[in-house]
């Protein structure tokens, strides 16, 4: 029997269609017990208790992110935006090379609303090691006590800062790939976007998993799951109406804060978007990958049957999370040795 809860369904928003994708029968299981800590339907009065950390997204150690003495790990005080404050950049770094290394530059997932820099950086390590690449991960502010555009410049001024400081760091500049989860991938394509367009720094990928990319919040994906999985479209809009405040949803949103407004997609490094079939986000990243291909740059897409939002790092014992985990990481060995 599916897992639900009450649906939630945001003020104006289209009705749930009658049929919607099942999720996999591993998920499904595992969502009875993500009951106990996760509510689809977030709501601004619940964003402090969010904050607070629990069994499901434990901080990652310094001691766990050396990795037995491979990695090198510090946390640095960077400039930030003109005129905002200094933002932190944790930086894990092979230690046993002198060579120039590849660096992903990360950025958390949260819904805008939630996380830190140290989300997921164990597993992200982990992949790291294999790939001998160094990993930046950026803290920004989040919303709604840092709106629009807050977040994603605290983003690109953590990313000019690493791109600038390559040499010091030990990374080569034209081997940064920008990457992220749900929010930290919405961002991520943000940063993408602003680089190009601010001639900044270049790019080698961009690794956008599950990302939260379009504001509007109309999608039949957004419909189909309401009350569903871990992220549901009243979520969702909490999320996006803490980062935009009323202008969500309105005419004059900037592509730099949901990049499924751009107008254009091309000139933009090539990109890796997974998203799961039984998930909010399934329909906005589906367009985004066609409108990259449209603009004739180069993606490559997964949708993954049955995948709830965040499946692959909340079960990751599942079938299709065991393939789910390890396509990005392919993908990034194939584009870094091109």
């Amino acid at each position: 029997m599916t897992t639900t809860s009450a649906p939630g369904t945001p003020s104006g928003g289209p009705a749930a269609p009658a049929a919607r994708p099942p999720f996999d029968p591993e998920l499904d299981a595992a969502l009875v017990v993500l009951a106990e800590y996760i509510s689809p339907g977030v709501t601004a009065d619940m964003i402090p208790a969010l904050r607070e950390r629990n069994a499901l997204f434990p901080a990652a150690s310094d001691e766990q992110l050396t990795r037995g003495g491979a990695f090198d790990v510090t946390e640095r005080r960077v400039p930030g935006p003109d005129g905002a404050p200094q933002i932190s950049l944790l930086i894990c770094r092979p230690s046993a090379t002198l060579v120039p290394v590849p660096a992903i530059y990360n950025i958390h997932g949260g819904g805008m609303i939630m996380g830190d820099n140290r989300m997921g950086m164990a597993e992200l390590v982990e992949r790291a090691e294999e790939l001998g690449a160094a990993v930046i991960s950026v803290e920004y502010r989040l919303a709604p006590q840092t709106p629009h555009p807050g977040p994603v410049e605290d983003c690109y001024a953590g990313l000019a800062w690493t791109a600038a400081h390559a040499g010091e760091l030990g990374i080569d500049p034209a081997r940064i790939v920008v990457a992220g989860g749900s929010a930290g991938g919405g961002l991520a394509a943000a940063v993408a976007l602003l680089a190009r367009d601010r001639g900044g720094p270049a790019l080698a990928a961009q690794l956008l998993m599950c990302p939260m990319l379009d504001d509007r919040n109309d999608s039949v994906s957004a419909a189909q799951m309401a009350g569903l999985g871990v992220w549901d479209r009243t979520a969702n809009e909490t999320g996006w109406t803490a980062l935009l405040g009323p202008d969500r949803g309105g005419p004059d949103v900037s592509p730099y804060a949901a990049p499924a407004r751009a107008a254009d997609l091309s000139g933009l490094p090539p990109a890796f978007i997974d998203v799961g079939s039984a998930e909010t986000f399934r329909d906005e990243a589906v367009a985004y990958a066609s409108r990259i291909w449209q603009a004739g740059g180069v993606a490559e897409l997964h949708v993954w049957p049955g995948g709830f939002h965040g499946f692959a790092g909340l079960a990751p014992h599942a079938a299709v999370s065991r393939a789910a985990n390890a396509a990005p990481w392919n993908w990034l060995h194939r584009v870094l040795a091109a």
